[in-house]
């Protein structure tokens, strides 16, 4: 089988990453590797240059000046066409069974290719509007332009695969798909974990019984509920129940001091084996993921959590619920539970530790089963040998 693996981006150029879509990137990277560790040819197509026009500027400034709202250049009509003759111009060079675009619907939008082309995302696009702060000022020219081409690129799809049930039948309603078409398979985390099943109950057996350690790692302090985490934290240690709280990645949005049991330890670049030690180190000695975001399509971290069988605290938003099974490999609470609801359920499990260690190991065992890349592009490659 041969791939033409689409990106925007080059995948295998992690100095040209774009800073702010590093985890997109990364999956990507963890992507085609994988497939090519499973004896699939891929040929790279990417690099793809944004066209520069004075109509995108003359809009962009438009918007901003006059409706105060977001316009966004890479939604716009004459880029994606250009992103859809470059990735042809690289077609035409090469020999290959199949489009594999595992990255949004944009370089394939206006591509036209006779092989099948195939989409593995996150989420549909259009599914972040008025979800992710970002996508959450938009002008009706953007709205309408990422309705367009993401309409059009599910049209060309021979296959549409997506990380969660919530993001499928999101795509299903929202563009009138055909089912059959459209198929759900997870990704996997993005830090490395070779560590074996004994090593890993190992390190469950170490955690304490009597201190409980939370770890909550995001960038973004109020959309990764870090605040929530903080008050989670606070609420147990005025139960009784010696906790503590490890935040990795950003720092707190808080104005008052924060007490001893919180440690703030910024970003962690997990691109660096130092990086990857260190985080490696911080989940394998914690209880707890604690992540209750208000908006997420998926959650590589929470993969991560349960690669070193650690289990996850997190909301029931998104396509985080195709992630965490309740009482398997962590719970999902809603967006408006209280504070009291995470403390009760951790309370619980820390009291009667037997148990605790029971759904430590059941973390690792859904790690195993379905939540690692080995699993996941095995899917993926059968699902596109069956269509090729």
């Amino acid at each position: 089988m041969k791939i033409a693996y689409v990106t925007v981006y080059d995948v295998l150029n992690q100095q040209k990453w774009p800073k702010t879509q590093l985890g997109l990137c990364q999956a990507g990277y963890r992507i085609a590797k994988t497939l090519e560790r499973q004896s699939v040819t891929l040929e790279y197509i990417g690099d793809l240059k944004k066209k520069s026009s004075l109509i995108t500027r003359a809009k962009w400034e438009f918007y901003h000046r006059f409706y105060q709202k977001d316009y966004y250049r890479w939604a716009e009509p004459l880029v994606v066409r250009d992103y859809g003759k470059q990735v042809q111009n690289q077609l035409a060079k090469i020999d290959y069974d199949v489009v594999l675009c595992a990255e949004n619907v944009i370089p394939i939008s206006r591509l036209n290719c006779k092989k099948p082309i195939v989409l593995w995302t996150d989420a549909p696009l259009c599914a972040l509007i008025n979800f992710y702060p970002y996508l959450s000022n938009l002008c009706q020219e953007t709205l309408d332009n990422i309705y367009h081409l993401e309409k059009a690129a599910l049209e060309k799809c021979k296959l549409a695969i997506y990380t969660s049930d919530w993001a499928a039948k999101y795509a299903i309603q929202k563009y009138q798909l055909n089912p059959d078409k459209v198929k759900v398979v997870s990704f996997g985390g993005n830090l490395e974990n070779h560590q074996t099943i004994k090593e890993i109950e190992y390190q469950i057996k170490l955690r304490s019984s009597t201190l409980c350690k939370l770890l909550f790692i995001g960038v973004e302090w109020w959309r990764k509920g870090g605040h929530i985490a903080l008050q989670v934290t606070e609420k147990l240690n005025q139960q009784g129940i010696k906790a503590e709280l490890t935040i990795v990645g950003c720092q707190p949005n808080i104005n008052s001091p924060l007490p001893p049991y919180i440690k703030v330890l910024g970003y962690i670049n997990k691109f660096t084996p130092e990086g990857q030690e260190k985080l490696s180190q911080l989940i394998a000695s914690s209880h707890f993921l604690i992540l209750p975001s208000t908006a997420e399509t998926y959650g590589h971290v929470l993969c991560e959590a349960n690669s070193f069988g650690v289990p996850c605290l997190t909301t029931n938003v998104g396509g985080l619920s195709s992630v965490i099974h309740n009482n398997i490999n962590g719970q999902t609470f809603s967006p408006t539970a209280n504070i009291t609801d995470y403390c009760d359920y951790i309370t619980d499990y820390m009291n009667d530790f037997d148990r605790y260690q029971e759904l430590a190991r059941s973390a690792y065992q859904e790690y195993q089963s379905r939540l690692n890349w080995d699993v996941a592009c095995q899917n993926v490659k059968k699902l596109i040998h069956d269509l090729i």
